[in-house]
């Protein structure tokens, strides 16, 4: 599976790791304005199927196999401004996405 993850997103992820998270599972969900949402949540262990990447040799992405279609070749992204703060997508799968950003088509 090929991702890319950026430093600020690294380093973002790496901060919250206060608990000594295992993971953080990034996947694609029914929903949103446009038909799919993303989701990133922590994760004690992968399963059998998921798809681990190393974004770093104390952070650790897990995909599992039907998100892993659509995750394919996007770069997640941090950022953080004056009004706003949070992970980025940009996902070359997407034909679509709605106004509000948080959900796109494929």
């Amino acid at each position: 599976m090929n991702m890319n993850i950026t430093e600020a997103a690294v380093t973002e992820l790496r901060a919250n790791n206060e608990h000594d998270i295992q993971f953080y599972r990034l996947s694609v969900q029914p929903g949103g304005c446009s038909g799919f949402k993303y989701s990133l949540l922590m994760e004690d262990a992968a399963s059998d199927d998921d798809f681990v990447i190393d974004a770093a040799n104390d952070v650790k992405l897990i995909v599992d196999p039907f998100s892993s279609s659509y995750l394919e070749g996007v770069e997640l992204g941090y950022t953080k401004t004056l009004t706003e703060a949070g992970f980025t997508f940009k996902n070359p799968n997407a034909s679509g996405g709605c106004g509000c950003g948080s959900s796109f088509s494929a």
